[in-house]
């Protein structure tokens, strides 16, 4: 079998079966579905049982929650396809993914890694948008350097809902970290593109759903021991030699850190954070954002939260 597909389900009664049936509905049929319902309180799993019914190469595991990480390293681990390709239960593939995917394995063999571009989707607003992946103009297909690229846009290159990864590849980095809620995937993949090649379909077939309550959007803190950027010391000696990487990190911090720094609670942590960018490598608009006063920076955000939810009720 050269793919298992696996989907974590928690919660999504009202997407999980537009999310099976893109799978269900994929050219390249050699495949087995691996669905995990994390303890779901919604009737997610029913749905999902009730579409897989009779699919033979589809099986639905059920666990107590313990969080989308150890939900995808146990369907893994239940799974035999040789190419492991991960689809949250909100979102959903163009018919050729896999067929697509097949191709670009066997075109770039030594990829220890592969993705293609996607869709952004917001279905509330009946908007869409194609990512800003950070390739040249007119690249196609082929080996990428994932943190520049990644720098470049800050739009990931390799996003969970459109990779695809040797089995050997991820049982050779223990799956996904668990205890991490917010970039997780992210964890993962790096340690991937820093040791094996990366190789990138510039092709949109997957599509990221990002149909939520925007008024939440942002909002929500997650403690440091759950965030990525506070769980990348085991990278420090990648830090201080790799300059891709180094870029990328900053980069990463400088834009994700901020409501972190201007907060009551974390600031102190985001701004350990902070100092470990080269600041000589950041855009003059970002150094000089950071250096308004604290007062300011917190008015600023409430303009913007302000701004926002004048234009949800204009709508």
């Amino acid at each position: 079998m050269k793919f298992s597909v696996v989907i974590p389900l928690y919660n999504k009664a009202s997407y999980v079966a537009k999310a099976i049936g893109s799978v269900l509905s994929q050219t390249f049929t050699d495949y087995e579905l691996v669905i995990v319902d994390d303890g779901s309180k919604d009737n997610s799993a029913k749905i999902a049982e009730k579409v897989i019914i009779e699919k033979p190469n589809c099986k639905l595991i059920r666990q107590e929650n313990a969080g989308v990480s150890v939900a995808r390293n146990n369907a893994v681990s239940l799974s035999q396809g040789e190419y492991l390709c991960f689809l949250d239960a909100d979102d959903w593939w163009e018919p050729t993914f896999l067929e697509e995917m097949s191709k670009l394995i066997e075109e770039f063999s030594k990829a220890g890694i592969y993705g293609t571009n996607y869709t952004i989707v917001n279905e509330t607003k009946k908007k869409t948008r194609v990512a800003p992946i950070g390739v040249d103009a007119g690249f196609e297909k082929g080996y990428i350097n994932y943190c520049q690229v990644y720098a470049k846009t800050l739009a990931m290159p390799l996003w969970t809902g459109a990779v695809c990864v040797p089995r050997t590849v991820f049982n050779e980095f223990g799956g996904f970290p668990k205890g991490i809620k917010l970039g997780e995937d992210f964890l993962l993949w790096i340690r991937i593109a820093l040791k094996y090649k990366v190789a990138f379909l510039n092709k949109p077939l997957s599509f990221y759903n990002q149909d939520v309550d925007e008024a939440n959007r942002g909002v929500k803190l997650h403690k440091p021991q759950d965030h990525m950027l506070w769980n990348l010391d085991f990278l420090k000696n990648e830090e201080k030699s790799n300059l891709d990487y180094k870029q990328l990190v900053d980069n990463l911090r400088t834009y994700s850190l901020m409501p972190y720094y201007i907060s009551n609670e974390y600031h102190n942590e985001a701004k350990i954070e902070l100092d470990k960018v080269d600041w000589n490598h950041q855009p003059l608009k970002i150094k000089r954002l950071y250096q308004r006063p604290m007062w300011f920076l917190k008015l600023m955000q409430k303009f913007m939260r302000l701004g926002s939810k004048i234009k949800r009720i204009l709508k």
